[in-house]
């Protein structure tokens, strides 16, 4: 398992010296986009989303990261959708956040970049996703991010990590009634959850609406994005202790 990954050293590592890798320029419909959703950058931001993207694809040319590899795509899929989050975690007072199910650091990654006074966690099962996610969260001199490799399940009973996040956010992270079982534990009593689902989130409320009440939350609101939909689960008493189970089992055996 990885521990905190906090650095101290700002800037461009040496690493990126080493094999001159240059940040990936942002195109011109992720810009206008972005400035339709009212996402504002500070001095630096764009430069280290795409250096995030730069060394991403880099990466992915020794190891299976991410499918999309085109740079308008990457933009599109890895950082419009991330930002799409923004709004709900500068809403209220927002401290802690956990990225569950982090792959290859997204939505994780971008989100802290933009937002440093928020405490990021990242938590992925896949020792050269977290691995990655590690290196790249030291070359961008993040200091607001943990990557924890472990699964969902495992830090869900474990006392320093249950219920004790203001926001827990997933992407791809299976059906609604599964991913909820490895998010909603997570979440301290009147948190969130922001799901970043697809096209068939409503069918898939549906079918996760007694999943929801066993685990003490419930639909918030469904919001559409560019990219999706962001589906809200408010955290309305204690997960009992039982969720989540075993690892693999809420796949395996959902709740229904």
């Amino acid at each position: 398992m990885y521990a905190d990954s906090h650095v101290r050293r700002p800037g461009i590592s040496r690493y990126h010296a080493a094999v001159n890798i240059k940040p990936l320029k942002p195109t011109d419909d992720f810009l206008q986009q972005a400035q339709s959703l009212n996402i504002a950058f500070d001095d630096g931001d764009l430069d280290r989303l795409g250096m995030f993207l730069a060394l991403l694809l880099e990466t992915n040319r020794q190891f299976n990261l991410t499918r999309i590899t085109d740079e308008k795509a990457v933009w599109q899929r890895h950082i419009l959708d991330s930002l799409t989050l923004l709004p709900y975690l500068t809403r209220g007072n927002v401290n802690t956040a956990c990225d569950v199910g982090s792959g290859a650091g997204v939505p994780g990654i971008p989100l802290a970049i933009c937002l440093p006074d928020i405490s990021f966690t990242l938590v992925e099962a896949t020792g050269k996703k977290a691995a990655f996610i590690k290196n790249a969260a030291e070359e961008l001199g993040l200091q607001n991010v943990v990557i924890i490799n472990d699964r969902a399940e495992v830090l869900g009973q474990k006392r320093e990590y249950r219920e004790t996040f203001d926001v827990v956010i997933a992407r791809a992270l299976g059906r609604l009634n599964v991913a909820a079982e490895l998010v909603v534990p997570l979440i301290r009593v009147g948190g969130i959850a922001l799901l970043i689902k697809g096209a068939k989130a409503d069918e898939e409320l549906k079918e996760a609406r007694k999943a929801l009440g066993i685990l003490g939350a419930s639909h918030l609101e469904t919001s559409p994005t560019p990219t999706g939909r962001i589906v809200i689960l408010d955290k309305k008493r204690a997960t009992p202790r039982l969720y989540p189970r075993r690892p693999g089992e809420p796949k395996r055996v959902p709740l229904k």
